[in-house]
């Protein structure tokens, strides 16, 4: 069956960050539809499934595996299951991004900064 939801209703409470999980939405996959200002973007975190992040608008600097890659507007990125990562809005325009949990639920662990 077709199902329907606002980005509205799922935006987290004091957050422009909206967060679709499949398993409530009859779905394989899970999101967060991120609005971030500048400077702002979650901490160091992996998954055990792999995440595709879709640039809509801004620039964002992603660091995954040791690894820093600045993207923008109309870039695809995807990060290998396991891999700890994290990304930041550097952009002057705000940071509209999907990030794609291939998953129907969002398994996430925080992990203490990587040494750089």
């Amino acid at each position: 069956m077709l199902t329907v939801t606002d980005r509205s209703v799922l935006q987290l409470s004091g957050s422009r960050t909206a967060r679709f999980e499949g398993t409530k939405h009859s779905a394989e996959v899970s999101m967060f539809w991120v609005r971030t200002p500048h400077g702002q973007g979650p901490d160091y975190h992996w998954h055990p499934y792999t995440e595709t992040w879709v640039v809509l608008h801004g620039e964002v600097r992603i660091e995954a595996g040791g690894e820093q890659f600045v993207a923008k507007g109309g870039n695809i990125i995807t990060v290998p299951a396991e891999t700890v990562h994290r990304f930041r809005s550097i952009g002057e325009e705000e940071l509209e991004m999907l990030c794609i949990h291939a998953s129907p639920a969002i398994i996430q662990e925080f992990v203490t900064p990587p040494d750089d």
